[in-house]
């Protein structure tokens, strides 16, 4: 456990954005290759895949994603990030683990030496596999584009789980569906710059970019149905670069989250119809850009695979300690594996905030003084959760794979 947690600490200490998580990726293929895998490296780009062999039996797929946020970490710990970085626009930003990546890492890793130092106990073969971009959200089909089975071959079962703001040493599970799907936009909002002091010479694509954000909240609130479900953040704005300059463009980013089909249709139309609305409204003397960065669908577990692993759970851990989770708003791209293999998956859960800031009731929901993932404030405590994590992946390994 000491060395898992100098690995976490390291790892915490130097996050990585999408697709840049080259240090990370190599720390990780030293990892596997010293616990017997057959290792390789730059799949779908960062992506690196390590393959242990024990005799005849199934294959099981094992997966952690690696890329950080650009985030500000302010935890005050004494190894908080204080990385920053370059991203895909040129734009310096601070880069931390505010989602827990660096935990996922680091359960995969324990996982491999924990399940290559006992293979008297299982037969079959892991595929674990660490991907980058799952905050782009294009990290694992770049992997299955890369010919990730063509080369390692299908497993019979894709397993993944992620850190919660839950108490650690809880897990939760959910069959059927359990996160929603995810598009995001990038949008480009063109005005007529000038100086500040003569707006009417201008079309000022900040006051176009303000009021497409306020129209845009209206989508959920006023063309979806109450009985359905959806989300419509925007989470980047910049225009300008100074006072008294009337800029020439400005650019939104926005994330959108959606369940069903239909509601994930409607919502995307309604966000590009508001964005060309405003900004003919505005008179803008172009239309505006919309572009798609990001789209995949919603994490769909195997019923008959998470009802079986959660029985397993509850024999590891305890009946108290695993639970029935509720549905997400977040997104994965974890499962395109499954999706790209045509087998089963399953998606988990796993705590990491220290038990002692729930309530005493047993209550999981975090208060509002639990930072949540993405947060600045986001981080585990270190114990048990790497314990937790590890034993999570290697039960549900072993469930396939026992002699």
């Amino acid at each position: 456990m000491s060395d898992l947690e100098s690995r976490y600490v390291d790892l915490h200490r130097n996050p990585e954005l999408s697709f840049e998580e080259h240090r990370t990726a190599g720390i990780g293929a030293e990892a596997l290759r010293a616990a017997g895998c057959e290792v390789t490296t730059g799949i779908g780009r960062t992506g690196v895949a390590g393959v242990l062999r024990n005799g005849a039996g199934p294959t099981v797929l094992l997966r952690a994603d690696m890329d950080a946020l650009p985030v500000r970490e302010e935890t005050g710990l004494s190894y908080a990030s204080t990385r920053v970085a370059t991203n895909s626009q040129g734009i310096e930003v601070p880069v931390a683990h505010a989602c827990g990546h660096d935990m996922h890492v680091t359960w995969l890793l324990g996982a491999a030496e924990s399940l290559a130092a006992r293979r008297d106990s299982w037969s079959g073969t892991i595929l674990f596999v660490l991907q980058p971009a799952e905050e782009a959200g294009g990290g694992a089909r770049a992997m299955v584009e890369d010919g990730l089975f063509d080369r390692f071959g299908t497993p019979d079962v894709a397993l993944g789980q992620h850190l919660a703001p839950m108490p650690a040493g809880h897990v939760l599970t959910r069959s059927g569906l359990a996160m929603s799907a995810s598009d995001t936009l990038h949008v480009r909002l063109f005005g007529r710059g000038g100086h500040g002091s003569r707006p009417e010479a201008t079309v000022d694509p900040v006051v176009l970019a303000a009021s497409t954000v306020l129209r845009l909240q209206t989508v959920v609130s006023r063309e979806i149905g109450a009985t359905d479900a959806a989300v419509v953040t925007v989470g980047a704005m910049n225009a300008g670069a100074k006072e008294n300059v009337i800029p020439d463009e400005a650019e939104l980013q926005l994330s959108i989250r959606s369940f069903a089909e239909p509601v994930r249709e409607k919502v995307n139309e309604a966000v590009r119809r508001i964005v060309r609305a405003e900004s003919t409204a505005s008179a803008a003397p172009r239309e505006p850009e919309i572009t798609a960065t990001a789209s995949y669908p919603p994490t769909v577990n195997d019923e008959a695979a998470t009802e079986a692993l959660t029985a397993r759970f509850r024999e590891e851990f305890g009946p108290d300690q695993v639970h029935d989770g509720p549905l997400i708003t977040g997104s994965e791209d974890f499962g395109e594996f499954g999706r790209a293999a045509g087998v089963p998956s399953v998606f988990w859960f796993v705590g990491g905030i220290d038990p002692a800031r729930f309530a005493a009731d047993g209550t999981l929901a975090p208060g509002p003084d639990v930072p949540s993932n993405h947060s600045a404030q986001f981080a585990p405590t270190l114990h048990p959760t790497i314990d937790s994590g590890v034993r999570t992946l290697v039960t549900a390994a072993l469930s396939y794979l026992s002699n």
